[in-house]
This record gives C-alpha cells, sequence and structure tokens, in this order.
C-alpha cells in the first residue's frame, strides 16, 4: 500500500500516518485509535478497521486474527431527564 493511500477517510490519515505510529511503538489497535482517532469517526471503523489490522500485523509479523480489536461503541446522542422519565413533553406544553 502506498504511503499516501487514505486509510481512514473520517479522520484523514494515511498509511505513512499509522506506520510512523507504529514505528514510534504503539503496536494495538486500542492504543492506535486513541493516539490517531482511527476508527473514531462516522463510519465507526468499517472502513478502516481492516486496513489497521493489516498495517499492523505486517508490522508484527503475524496475523491480522491475531491482534486485539478495540472496543467499539455506538454514537451516542444526548437527551433530556424528561425522556428518561418518560414525561410527553408535548402534552405537558399544551
Amino acid at each position: 500500500m502506498c504511503d499516501k493511500t487514505i486509510i481512514c477517510r473520517c479522520e484523514d490519515l494515511t498509511a505513512e500516518e499509522i506506520r510512523e505510529w507504529i514505528a514510534r511503538g504503539y503496536s494495538g489497535f486500542e492504543e492506535i485509535k486513541r493516539v490517531s482517532r482511527i476508527g473514531m469517526g462516522a463510519c465507526q471503523g468499517r472502513t478502516c478497521r481492516r486496513h489497521l489490522l493489516n498495517e499492523l500485523a505486517r508490522a508484527g509479523g503475524i496475523s491480522p486474527a491475531e491482534i486485539d480489536l478495540s472496543t467499539f461503541r455506538p454514537p451516542t446522542k444526548p437527551i433530556n431527564f424528561a425522556a428518561i422519565a418518560g414525561v410527553d413533553q408535548d402534552a405537558k406544553n399544551s
């Protein structure tokens, strides 16, 4: 893969940038995710996860299946206490 290839479109990270993090000693998916934000964009890693696993495997001389994946959390949306309590805001305001 060319150094200028975009691995994570959401966070605009190239293969070169990921390889630099690996060269600095970051060897796990979670570590690189925390320092680079790879996999934290709108797609939640659907497009970049495989590429990062392949880069880590290549650098470590192991199979991608041997690499522990990161914790994946669904995107969240703030809600108010009335919604939690089940209060109908429309009826309350009438």
